[in-house]
């Protein structure tokens, strides 16, 4: 059940639609997204230059809404890094939602010129496109990952410590970049900090792929899976439909004290490692047998990983009136069939 005040935003777009831009739209959040926008009868324009996104995740989403709202989807593929590019998708859009970005802390310290290129450079075309089209909003993907050192439990907004990764800097520099464009442009933004984002259309793939569906790929084909340190390392796990609630509250917010601000965005609850193991385990035993004596191999910590992370959310409660509605356990409970099938081909 959605939260009061999202299920009233959501009445409001269904009654007045409006344009918007999702970057990196063929991707895990942006593909999300843009299937509960169209949902909403909303007009979407979508960017996205497939680096890290997937044509598939655009297709998934045409099977799941109706022909007439597909057929107010307007794809353009092409590159952040291109600023004709930012200015064409921008124009006619009210309101920008942008997750174009290289994620991944490890990519980061392996390539950090590219992920500066995409996160900074990328960034900034895009908040100048924006800023000329007179968008309403720009809602931008910010990063936990800027906490960096600050060791204090739960993470509030003010309290940052030295960035750990190269990512990690520029998810900050977004920040003082949106900040510093609202200042001498007028430019409205609002920055999301995503805590461990999950659900369907992530990516299981690849050197950097999220740990809950590198997991559970794994341990339905009976590979090991890995920790890094001891398994007590915590996250504060995110579901999708979570995330979605937030980027459209700060899209459509009317009170002038919630925007220009950074918002955390997750549940408020830590679940180690060792934990999450054992709850996506649980979920898939009853499918697969061999998984119930199932245990994790340890390794070594990974550099550039923070050790603890759990999010405040009371300043998004209080001036986005978000109210997150799935705790991990309600995601994976309600994702596991869409991994298991379309990440693994099994059923």
């Amino acid at each position: 059940m959605d939260a009061p005040h999202y299920q009233a935003v959501r009445a409001r777009l269904a009654r007045k639609p409006r344009v918007w831009l999702v970057t990196g739209v063929a991707g895990f959040i942006g593909s999300n997204l843009l299937e509960a926008l169209l949902k909403l009868e909303q007009r979407v324009v979508g960017l996205d230059n497939f680096a890290t996104g997937h044509r598939r995740n655009l297709t998934q989403v045409q099977a799941l809404v109706t022909p007439e709202q597909w057929q107010r989807f307007h794809f353009i593929e092409g590159d952040i890094r291109d600023l004709d590019t930012c200015r064409n998708a921008c124009r006619g859009v009210d309101y920008v939602l942008h997750q174009a970005a290289l994620g991944s802390v490890p990519r980061s310290i392996e390539d950090p010129l590219l992920t500066h290129a995409a996160n900074i450079d990328g960034f900034v075309n895009m908040l100048v496109a924006a800023r000329d089209a007179g968008v309403k909003r720009f809602v931008y993907a910010a990063s936990s990952s800027t906490y960096g050192d600050h060791p204090g439990l739960p993470k509030v907004e003010d309290q940052i410590g030295k960035p750990l990764s190269p990512y990690a800097v520029t998810k900050y520099v977004n920040e003082l970049y949106a900040d510093v464009f609202a200042r001498c442009y007028g430019l409205p933004s609002i920055g999301l900090r995503y805590f461990n984002i999950f659900g369907p259309r992530q990516d299981p793939e690849g050197a950097y792929a999220a740990v809950i569906p590198k997991w559970i790929a794994s341990m339905i084909k009976n590979e090991p899976v890995y920790i890094n340190g001891d398994g007590e390392t915590s996250r504060d796990f995110c579901y999708i439909e979570n995330t979605i609630q937030a980027n459209l509250l700060a899209a459509t917010t009317e009170e002038a004290a919630a925007i220009n601000q950074v918002y955390n965005v997750a549940v408020g609850e830590r679940t180690s490692l060792n934990q999450l193991y054992a709850a996506v385990r649980d979920e898939l035993a009853p499918r697969f047998p061999h998984l119930r004596e199932a245990r994790p191999v340890y390794r070594d910590f990974r550099p550039g990983d923070v050790r603890h992370s759990l999010a405040d959310i009371s300043k998004a409660r209080t001036l986005l009136h978000y109210q997150p509605t799935h705790t991990i356990h309600d995601g994976l409970r309600i994702a596991m069939d869409w991994y298991v099938r379309d990440l693994t081909g099994h059923r």
